[in-house]
Formats: C-alpha cells, structure tokens, sequence
C-alpha cells in the first residue's frame, strides 16, 4: 500500500483528496493500492450505507443530499458525499459547482464533500465514482452519498455502485412513462417527488405508485413519497425508508444486493478496459492514421479494423 493511502486511512484530509485524483487519473499504482484494502462493504451491505441519489437536472438533488448530511450527522455518522459532474464534450472541463449547496458542511470534520467530472463515462458516473467508495468505506464512513449528473435518461451505473438509490423527481419531471423510458423504475429503491408544493405532485405519486409495482423485483417494492427538502418536510420518512431498505437488503435482500454488485465489478471492469483501450487507440490516432481518418482517406470502419492489428 503506497505512504499516500496510509495517510488517508490515518485522517489525513490531503492525503484524501490526493489519492481520490489519482484515481480518476487512472494511476494504475494508486488502484492497485486500493485493491489491497479492508472493504467492509465487500461482501455484505451495512456499514458503510451506500446510497445514491439520481433524477433529471433541477429536481433538487442537491438541496436533497444536503438535508441527508444533516440527518446522519445529527446521528453522530461520518458521511461522505461524492458529486458526479457533468463535463463538456468540448472542453472536457465541469463546473463541480454541487458543493456550492452543501456549503454550510464545509467546515465540519465529520463530513468529506468530493465532486467528480463525469469525463464523457456514460450512466450518470464518474468512471471512477465507484473505486472512489470503496476508498471511502476503507477510510471509515458511516454513510456515503453518491449523487449522479443528473442528465435523466440512461443514469444506470449508480445502481452498481450504491445500496439504496433514491430517485428524486418534481411534478414537472414529466410523465411515469417518462420515467419508464428512463429506466429509473427498475433502478429505484425509494421515490421522492420533490418540491411537493407544486401543483401536479399528487398526480405524479398517484402515477408512480401504480407503476412500481410493474417491477418484478422479490420482496421490495419501491415506496413514494413527497417532500419539500429545502424547507426539510418529508426528509424523515425517506431516510426511514432508506433504513428499511438497508435492513431488507441485510436479510431477505441479501441474494438480490450480491447479484447487483457482481454485475457492478463486471461492468467496472469492462470501463477500465474500455477506457485503457480508449487511450491505446488516442495514441495511434495522434499519428498520420488520425490525418488520413480527417482526410477522408479512410473510413472510420477501416481506421478501427487496423487499430485492432498488433
């Protein structure tokens, strides 16, 4: 294990941040020094609790996972929050501007905020998001939060890193088939229709609670709720079935939680495949293979056929 990743075991803050931005730079040193630590949530949910927060942009993700801090710090937790980004396609750049809603934690020693670009990764995550849990769970929170970009459509990845995911919506979200084209009915654990003082958001609960139970999934169906989480009305009764769901997951769950993080180390492994081959591929391209693809010399079907020779 590197003299980084012990330091951040031991508290240190910096120590932290730095081995958190070594692993989204893919160092491969600093990920093989992650393999080597005491997981907790290696084999069996509970502690740390794991839970993601998804939705389409202006839901209040934000304002939602701030009232979460507050609830588990008033439980004496260590909670840990991981803010995925969205990045330009352009620039490759991102905002992080989440934590601007979190700010009034900033300055207390039992929360860690980390935001993360999304660099172009597919699902609602960072590529890196979920190795950046595992080195949370190592370090010792109780409870880590995970929220994803927020684009709407296709946020499936966090069902592969956390325990529980909460999918915020707001009366104006649209319709359930909306929400069934965004796959978000078989992700969730819990729905909040936030923003609850809105006109449309009994409909949408009446909606939502007769769609869940198209869900097939044994022994949990997902419960509704409505809330106004910047005034912090109707945050308790989630987070009840946030814990409800944890202790379901930790007995009847168990088979269904195992399944979904297997599935989860498969497809983290297949993205940083994908990813080095992506890289691998960049490199040649850089050359004139890459000036002749511009050109139009080439067609990208002949450019990739050699870019698989050795």
């Amino acid at each position: 294990m590197s003299e980084l990743l012990s330091s951040a075991l031991r508290g240190d803050r910096r120590a932290l941040a730095r081995s958190i931005t070594l692993l989204e730079a893919g160092h491969l040193a600093t990920m093989a020094g992650l393999a080597t630590l005491q997981v907790r949530r290696l084999h069996q949910p509970g502690s740390p609790q794991v839970v993601g927060i998804t939705g389409p942009p202006g839901a209040g993700k934000s304002s939602f996972v701030d009232r979460l801090i507050q609830h588990g710090r008033a439980l004496g937790q260590r909670v840990a929050v991981v803010a995925v980004d969205p990045s330009s396609p352009f620039s490759g750049g991102a905002i992080l501007g989440d934590r601007v809603r979190m700010d009034r934690h900033a300055d207390d020693p039992g929360v860690y905020i980390r935001s993360l670009s999304a660099r172009g990764a597919a699902g609602g995550l960072s590529r890196a998001a979920g190795q950046v849990v595992d080195l949370l769970d190592a370090v010792g929170f109780d409870l880590v939060l995970v929220e994803t970009v927020g684009v709407g459509q296709g946020e499936l990845a966090v069902m592969e890193v956390a325990d529980s995911v909460l999918v915020v919506l707001t009366p104006e979200s649209g319709d359930t088939v909306q929400t069934m084209k965004a796959g978000l009915l078989e992700v969730a654990d819990v729905f909040c229709v936030n923003k609850a003082d809105r006109p449309g958001s009994e409909g949408l609960c009446r909606d939502l609670e007769l769609s869940v139970h198209l869900d097939d999934r044994p022994g949990w169906t997902a419960p509704v709720f409505t809330a106004v989480a910047i005034q912090d009305r109707g945050v308790d009764e989630v987070l009840g079935a946030l814990r409800r769901h944890r202790e379901w997951l930790m007995g009847e769950g168990l088979a269904f939680w195992k399944h979904r993080r297997a599935e989860g180390r498969v497809h983290a492994c297949l993205e940083l495949v994908a990813e080095t081959a992506r890289h691998r591929a960049m490199k040649k391209l850089a050359g004139g293979l890459g000036d002749r693809l511009r050109a139009g010399e080439l067609r990208a079907e002949q450019v990739a056929c050699l870019l698989e020779e050795p």
